[in-house]
């Protein structure tokens, strides 16, 4: 049954990335899984709700069953009620993408946004994006509150970024990594320049639970035209005293509150 389920998920991770569809042979091909299993497995899919098979050309394509759970789940646990309006705020105040993401295990999760380019050039990633930890702020300002030792431990095991997905300054080695760590420790928030994407920059700070656990990370990110360092450096108070409101604001969330 496990191996069941982990290919289930391997097919609906592989189907999120493909909006448009994907043929079952492409599909079993490159998930390397045998054509016979992958039509069954795609077959309880459907059953279920989660994939559907367009008529005009047979391509498997995902439902919005799954966005609609992870909207509801959001909505339920409160984090984008306590969370908006202060990412509105702190979007307005700075004319930048400002972003939450959540820590869930190992991981970052971004739930919410809040957008403050009102023209002109905008950053807008997609939602639900799991933070690559090394090359990215978010990542970068989670990983400073943790001990040496267990922020390596982490780079090590979600690994490294290849360089040709990301920025031309993304780091190489967990050394390099952890560069960019201890810069952020020392400042209170992250900075990175060109690491995530080619001319884009952002900045990050945590958001501390109860006991200290970190429970999420604001991030502020933008085109480097714009959001230059030393424009970084200016926003780092405002920055901060965003992520202190909403870990105040972090009670009423019952998900913040479990991961505190």
């Amino acid at each position: 049954m496990s191996g069941i389920l982990e290919r289930s998920f391997k097919v609906l991770e592989y189907l999120a990335d493909r909006p448009e569809g994907c043929a079952l042979s492409t599909l079993a091909g490159e998930l390397q899984i045998p054509l016979s299993a992958s039509h069954r497995l795609l077959a309880e899919l459907i059953r279920c709700g989660y994939v559907r098979q367009d008529l005009r050309d047979g391509h498997y394509v995902l439902t919005i069953k799954l966005v609609s759970l992870g909207l509801s789940f959001l909505s339920r646990s409160g984090i984008v009620d306590i969370a908006q309006p202060l990412l509105d705020q702190l979007a307005a105040a700075s004319g930048e993408l400002v972003r939450l993401a959540v820590v869930d295990g190992d991981d970052l999760t971004f739930v919410a946004k809040a957008q403050g380019a009102t023209h002109g050039l905008r950053y807008d990633p997609d939602m639900g994006l799991s933070v690559a930890l090394s090359c990215s702020a978010a990542g970068h300002a989670w990983l400073s509150t943790m001990s040496e030792e267990d922020a390596i431990a982490l780079v090590a095991k979600k690994g490294l970024g290849k360089p040709e997905d990301y920025g031309p300054r993304a780091p190489t080695s967990i050394k390099a990594v952890m560069a960019y760590v201890k810069s952020a420790r020392q400042r209170g928030f992250s900075m990175i320049n060109e690491v995530f994407a080619p001319g884009m920059t952002a900045m990050a700070a945590p958001v501390f639970g109860t006991h200290g656990v970190v429970i999420g990370v604001v991030t502020i990110a933008g085109p480097l035209v714009r959001l230059t360092p030393q424009r970084m450096e200016a926003l780092g108070p405002l920055l901060l005293r965003t992520a202190e409101e909403v870990a105040r604001a972090s009670g009423a969330s019952a998900l913040f509150k479990k991961r505190a």
